[in-house]
């Protein structure tokens, strides 16, 4: 849990006062931080401290903020020493001067300190939406035939920190004691780099990455004082995210973003084959981090859900085509993400003729992209097993309520529609769906049109228990089944997205492989990307196309199912 400001205790002891003062004014002592202003330490050198009398600053070397301290800034002083963390009371300026070129400053000396006695393993771990990129390199060679590789930032505390990295990443790392380069990079555009070692690693194949435990090595003061500054401003960040985005709480200007501070992360290191794909990831990210979230007893932050339910429909509003082929190049996301986004995607698309009021969609967008995240709350053995026993089937049943207990809270969202989606997608006409086998009359029509689409994107991708069904198989299963699927959706489902929809691989008749990327008025393909091979879209997609080029090819003969990569 992270320490708060009341965890720290008053020393005011002449004697002990006076010797954590003595370690203030040794080199590199000691910093000064501006009240209010949530920035990083500044250098400050103390010259003298007289218990009961005054200190003595050398502001030389940021002698910008000598104008905000003659008007009155309050400012303290911070200081490590024996894995505790010194501060002072706010203080004010007395007096300056120059002294040989040297600024000094005068003010009351305080008469009592605050120390926090802190393990330096303590973690602050990052939550929703507190992107730090990471960049490793190596001190002599490459890292897997690669100069570098970013991760994204965990958790950070004095002494190490968890970073998460590409699945093939996991085979590049070297063992300890071989040290490496690793950058902290924020959103504001601070740097850190350190040198540091390869603690533990542990894959996590269902989301792709690889968890990454590193230890510093050889850390300067500071360096040490910047990482605590990191580690304090990353409790204070998470703990206004706790608050549902507290506005009373000031954010930490570490996570406000700057323009000219250059994209590092995960994500941002693969190569997408679209830049709508590109766009697509980053949402792609928000639902993982979501997730994991909720799997670590955190709850559904509401803020973040509504701003990417936002950008969800501002892609679909500026190309739907472009963004129906980039829900497949997002191979490397965790099932549940890919499954919401897609769910989202195509229920918002195939309602957009309804005319709906801009807050149904976005609720109906919301509610889709997080309907399945429950099942990431739920023992991972359940979605991993190939068949389950009765016991375990109602079990996998509970991630329904899971999430409504978590959605309750957001009070922007539309109640009958995340009743509708999140807790009726998975109900059948017969009754034989869960959680509650409602049946006919009791789905309401938003639900019966939420389980076709659902039903449509969990077939065609691979299970432990089946491989991926192609879109044709799909489409005779829902036709086959009046009695469990709403049949008037199902055709209006076929028919909006077509024999072959956008983001459907499929061959033709002399053997050739290609990505729909368009359709026609009569819903066959007038834009394709052919390729050499059954793999999920990557940079360097084979090339487009349309026109004669495409007619040579001839007709569509069949639908291939997603691959799995």
């Amino acid at each position: 849990m992270a320490q708060h400001e009341t965890d720290y205790q008053r020393v005011d002891n002449p004697l002990e006062l006076r010797d954590l003062l003595e370690t203030l004014t040794e080199p590199g002592g000691a910093s000064l931080c501006l009240e209010g202003q949530g920035q990083a330490p500044l250098p400050v050198l103390v010259l003298d401290a007289r218990l009961g009398e005054s200190l003595l600053l050398d502001i030389t070397a940021i002698r910008e903020i000598l104008g905000p301290l003659r008007r009155g800034q309050r400012f303290r002083l911070e200081g490590q020493v024996h894995g505790k963390r010194l501060r002072s009371p706010w203080l004010t300026l007395e007096e300056c001067h120059e002294v040989e070129g040297r600024l000094q400053c005068g003010c009351a000396c305080p008469e009592w300190l605050e120390v926090l006695q802190r393990r330096a393993s303590y973690r602050a771990e990052l939550r929703l939406s507190m992107e730090v990129g990471v960049i490793l390199r190596a001190l002599q060679g490459e890292l897997g035939g690669a100069s570098s590789l970013q991760g994204d930032l965990r958790d950070l505390s004095v002494e190490g920190c968890r970073v998460e990295l590409p699945a093939m990443a996991s085979g590049s790392l070297p063992r300890a004691p071989e040290r490496l380069e690793l950058e902290l990079c924020f959103p504001n555009g601070q740097r850190l780099s350190l040198l540091a070692e390869v603690r533990h690693v542990k894959p996590e194949p269902e989301r792709y990455l690889v968890q990454v435990g590193f230890q510093f090595v050889d850390v300067s003061p500071e360096q040490e004082r910047l990482l605590w500054f990191y580690v304090r401003e990353i409790e204070r960040e998470a703990a206004r995210h706790a608050s549902d985005g507290d506005t009373t709480r000031t954010p930490s200007s570490l996570f406000q973003p700057s323009e000219s501070a250059p994209a590092v992360g995960r994500r941002r290191a693969e190569s997408y084959p679209t830049a709508m794909a590109r766009r697509l990831a980053r949402l792609a990210a928000y639902l993982d981090a979501q997730l994991l979230d909720l799997q670590q007893g955190h709850g559904l932050d509401g803020i973040e859900l509504s701003r990417n339910a936002d950008r969800l429909l501002r892609l679909l509003d500026e190309d739907r085509e472009e963004l129906l082929f980039a829900l497949n190049c997002l191979a490397h996301e965790a099932a549940l993400v890919q499954h919401g986004l897609a769910v989202a995607v195509r229920l918002v698309d195939l309602v957009a003729t309804q005319q709906l009021p801009q807050g149904l969609r976005k609720s109906l967008a919301a509610a889709a992209m997080i309907h399945d995240l429950g099942k990431g709350m739920l023992p991972a053995e359940l979605q991993q097993a190939p068949s389950l026993n009765e016991a375990q089937y109602r079990q996998l049943q509970g991630h329904v309520a899971l999430m409504l207990d978590q959605a309750a809270p957001c009070h922007w969202l539309s109640r009958s529609v995340v009743a509708a989606v999140v807790g009726g997608i998975n109900e059948r006409l017969d009754g034989s769906g869960y959680p509650q086998g409602k049946r006919g009359r009791d789905l309401p029509e938003l639900a019966r049109l939420a389980a076709v689409v659902d039903v449509v994107d969990a077939m065609g991708r691979p299970r432990v228990d089946r491989p991926a069904w192609n879109i044709e198989g799909v489409y005779r299963h829902l036709l086959a089944h009046p009695e469990r699927f709403e049949q008037r959706w199902v055709k209006r489902y076929i028919a909006h997205f077509g024999r072959f929809p956008v983001g459907t691989l499929v061959r033709y008749a002399g053997g050739e492989l290609a990505w729909v990327r368009r359709l026609d008025r009569q819903g066959l393909p007038s834009l394709v990307n052919r390729v050499e091979e059954a793999r999920r879209p990557h940079a360097g997609l084979g090339a487009l196309l349309h026109d004669g080029p495409l007619s040579a090819l001839g007709e569509p003969v069949e639908s291939l199912p997603l691959p799995s990569a």
